[in-house]
């Protein structure tokens, strides 16, 4: 498993969000609070995602990025785009259905490279938890598909 590193990077309101490696559920909080922070720039004009470096995106992050979208649209009313090279990472936004959620582009992402770390945050079981819920909830409205995988997940999670 490659490890993950996300990094993030924003010039006048445009903002760039890089995955890289395994990206996996240890990153969920951190990236809800990054995302919570770039929404509340009041600069705020564009978000791009560039997994063209991802060797794996788990559902937990692929359930974040969709809510990163679905806010973008329900907020600023405009479809970020995502950015991916790799056949399977493609294969996997499409299986997922982020065509309605992304402008999904099959290319490299050329965005500068002055992009900071986001530091993976501590955060409690309960915290992770609630997160994977939401995440997967998020994924399960964007298809039957989604909802029949993740289901059982969802309700196994709430039980606990």
């Amino acid at each position: 498993m490659s490890e993950c590193r996300i990094s993030a990077a924003s010039d006048e309101g445009a903002h760039v969000l890089r995955l890289e490696g395994d990206v996996r559920l240890v990153m969920c909080t951190a990236l809800d609070e990054h995302f919570e922070r770039m929404f509340n720039d009041p600069s705020f004009v564009s978000v791009w995602v560039d997994v063209t470096d991802a060797t794996g995106l788990d559902s937990t992050t692929l359930g974040m990025l969709a809510k990163l979208a679905i806010t973008t649209q329900e907020r600023f009313d405009f479809k970020p785009a995502i950015f991916s090279c790799n056949p399977g990472i493609n294969r996997l936004l499409a299986t997922m259905g982020f065509a309605q959620l992304f402008d999904v582009r099959t290319e490299s992402c050329c965005a500068g490279e002055s992009a900071h770390e986001i530091p993976m945050r501590a955060a409690t079981e309960d915290e992770v938890r609630q997160k994977v819920i939401e995440a997967h909830r998020t994924l399960m409205a964007l298809s039957d598909d989604n909802r029949s995988a993740f289901e059982g997940l969802v309700q196994t999670l709430e039980s606990h």
